[in-house]
């Protein structure tokens, strides 16, 4: 239970570059907190946003916005972890994983130090990997750790549907699990439009020539969405922000939301010892239940298939760490 004694709203983000940027403006714009807190290395990075966000101060509703110093996590509601190093030109993946688990760790060490008593949300890709780092340097209950998982990928998923089914996309209940990356898979079995599985109402609209070969691509569609976008602009931001402000929103409000975060399961869907998405009961005290629906048996093996690629990368990463 987080026993967190303050009433104020305080949302501490660490890493003021562009998704933390782009995730505190969103949130300063919602209405939902009192308080914003930005910490970077660059100091002077956390200072100039926050001095940039607070010349807004008259367009949207009170809030304050400053930076601050790791004394702020003690009393933080959430702790939004969005910092990390970018890939340098011909490093591997394994070797980029490892600097960001480095960076990782030396800010939970800090958080843990400073008795935070609010829920650690990570943003920092692999987000599943260093949601399991955060969750083990820590060691906290499993729920009070989560990654953002797969939230912004099932809103792209939601998206992609609605626009192809001509639906308001508030209507769509659709869900993007297992790893935040390529070995993601979709849960058709999940989906629904006006309260009907996805192909009955595929079957009574009739929009689609060949609903095979239309699933596949919005499949496609979502799992290269982010490249598409890095590739026209350099990164993306705006979609996880917003993805960030509904995590933390259900935090804040205890909404009891379902969200696909990342979580470590503990034998649902057949898995453990593994942070992915898979839909969640989200609370203020973080992830309280695993919702363990039936999914297809290819739906099942993919999933099981995405734990497997996360185990993997986990182990490669770790013996790599130790052999240095």
């Amino acid at each position: 239970m987080n026993t967190n004694a303050s009433s104020l709203r305080k949302v501490v983000i660490v890493g003021a570059g562009a998704v933390g940027a782009t995730f505190a403006y969103a949130l300063a714009q919602s209405g939902l907190v009192e308080e914003i807190v930005l910490l970077d290395r660059n100091e002077g990075l956390a200072t100039g946003q926050a001095m940039d966000l607070a010349h807004g101060y008259p367009f949207f509703q009170p809030v304050n916005i400053r930076s601050g110093t790791p004394a702020d996590y003690t009393d933080a509601q959430v702790i939004v972890i969005t910092a990390g190093v970018k890939q340098e030109p011909g490093e591997s993946r394994l070797n980029l994983l490892q600097r960001n688990i480095s960076i990782i760790t030396a800010i939970v060490h800090d958080i843990v130090a400073h008795h935070a008593r609010g829920v650690l949300v990570m943003v920092s890709n692999p987000v599943d990997i260093l949601t399991r780092v955060a969750l083990e340097v820590t060691q906290w209950q499993p729920g009070r750790v989560i990654g953002s998982g797969t939230v912004l990928d099932s809103a792209r998923f939601r998206y992609l549907l609605s626009h192809h089914c001509q639906v308001d996309v508030h209507n769509v209940h659709a869900y993007i699990i297992g790893e935040h990356g390529d070995s993601e898979v979709a849960a058709w079995s999940m989906t629904h439009i006006a309260g009907l599985p996805i192909d009955t109402y595929c079957r009574l609209c009739q929009r689609c020539s060949n609903w095979a070969a239309e699933r596949q691509a919005i499949v496609t569609a979502v799992r290269e969405s982010a490249y598409h976008i890095i590739g026209y602009k350099g990164a993306t931001h705006f979609g996880v922000g917003m993805a960030l402000v509904r995590i933390v929103g259900a935090i804040l409000r205890n909404e009891r939301s379902v969200l696909t975060v990342s979580t470590m399961l503990t034998g649902q869907y057949g898995l453990r010892d593994v942070c992915l998405s898979v839909p969640a009961i989200v609370t203020r005290d973080g992830v309280e239940t695993v919702v363990e629906g039936r999914l297809h048996d290819d739906e099942h093996a993919g999933l099981a298939a995405s734990a497997a690629v996360l185990q993997q990368t986990y182990a490669d990463v770790m013996a790599r760490g130790t052999a240095n």
